[in-house]
């Protein structure tokens, strides 16, 4: 399918905010932004175009822009960690956006903001080992020395295993929502298999109903019918008594006439 004008302006300005994210930015920056407010309007156009791409292209520029957006957000946030964990629960997309890429460049902004990240709080945990230790900057003793340095390993050290404590989280936490999703599937399979056997009951109900009324029509039709034959018998039979009758009081004023 040939893409549009749309899709193309779509693609320019995506991947020129992916590269504008790659970047190192000034705070003050303000055109990532902007683009990525304009690459959104674009995209909403997008989707109630007539020539719109394939549902999975589509929900790849969505994801893409979520990212963006999820990306500004977080940095807009005071400490490291904070930035940490929010790019933690970052998506970025999975396919290219232009045919130049290898790898998909919102995932190497993820990396590289990741690592930016924990840059930064490891940087701030050894500055502030060395505000606790100030003499350490002045030709300090050894055991100063010493100290500051295994205080740092630790400090790397803590910061490891809270990095991983998160990441440990998160995949538990994807886990669980995996085996609620696969029991909502089974309950959505049962609950299917339910429906389906009362509508099979429902149909053999409906169509035993359906012959019953056809054999009580059949017997209502009969039983008319013989309603009828024991009328017209009776009616025959009341006019041959009738008859009789008739005829026995005729003869009896012959045989036996009025005295005079």
């Amino acid at each position: 399918m040939v893409a549009t004008r749309l899709e193309v302006n779509v693609m320019r300005l995506l991947s020129r905010c992916e590269a504008l994210a790659a970047d190192a930015r000034d705070p003050e920056e303000w055109r990532l932004e902007k683009y990525v407010a304009a690459l959104e309007n674009m995209l909403r156009e997008l989707k109630q175009h007539p020539g719109k791409p394939a549902p999975e292209v589509m929900n790849e520029y969505c994801r893409k822009v979520d990212f963006l957006k999820g990306l500004l957000e977080a940095e807009k946030l005071s400490s490291s960690t904070e930035k940490a964990l929010a790019n933690q629960f970052l998506t970025p997309g999975r396919t290219p956006t232009t045919t130049k890429e290898r790898t998909p460049a919102t995932k190497t902004v993820h990396l590289q903001t990741k690592a930016r990240c924990t840059g930064k709080m490891r940087s701030e945990l050894l500055g502030t080992l060395q505000s606790t230790n100030p003499s350490c900057g002045f030709f300090p003793p050894l055991h100063f020395c010493r100290g500051l340095v295994s205080d740092e390993k630790q400090s790397a050290v803590e910061l490891d295993a809270v990095l991983q404590h998160h990441q440990n989280m998160q995949e538990k936490l994807a886990e669980e929502m995996l085996s609620l999703a696969r029991s909502l599937k089974n309950n959505t399979l049962a609950a299917q298999n339910v429906i389906k056997q009362d509508n099979q009951t429902l149909s053999h109900s409906l169509k035993m109903a359906d012959q019953n009324f056809e054999k009580l029509k059949d017997e209502s039709d009969r039983l008319e019918q013989h309603a009828k034959k024991s009328v017209n018998w009776l009616l025959w039979i009341m006019l041959i008594v009738v008859c009789f009758i008739f005829i026995s009081m005729i003869l009896f004023i012959r045989i036996f006439p009025k005295p005079r």
